[in-house]
């Protein structure tokens, strides 16, 4: 009696949840894309304001900040040896 008991309230929990999940996930769908624009949007204004998006083509392609290369900057990471198999 008690496995027919915890089988039926197991099955009336997952029915109900799909019955809300089909009901809410309209509005939980708007919501998630609402909020991601809103922090694109939010993300676009920053680099607007900090001068990291620039605008300057004539062609009306979008170009990204130039990098800044800093000065003297070594590209050797370590030393190499060269090592030889002896037979």
């Amino acid at each position: 009696m008690g496995f027919l008991k915890t089988l039926l309230i197991i099955l009336g929990v997952y029915f109900l949840l799909r019955i809300l999940g089909r009901l809410f996930a309209p509005w939980l769908f708007r919501y998630a894309v609402k909020k991601t624009g809103e922090q694109f949007r939010h993300a676009y204004e920053q680099a607007r304001e900090n001068g990291e998006a620039r605008f300057t083509g004539s062609d009306g392609e979008i170009r990204g900040p130039e990098k800044k290369q800093k000065p003297n900057s070594p590209d050797k990471v370590g030393e190499y040896i060269d090592f030889e198999e002896i037979d």
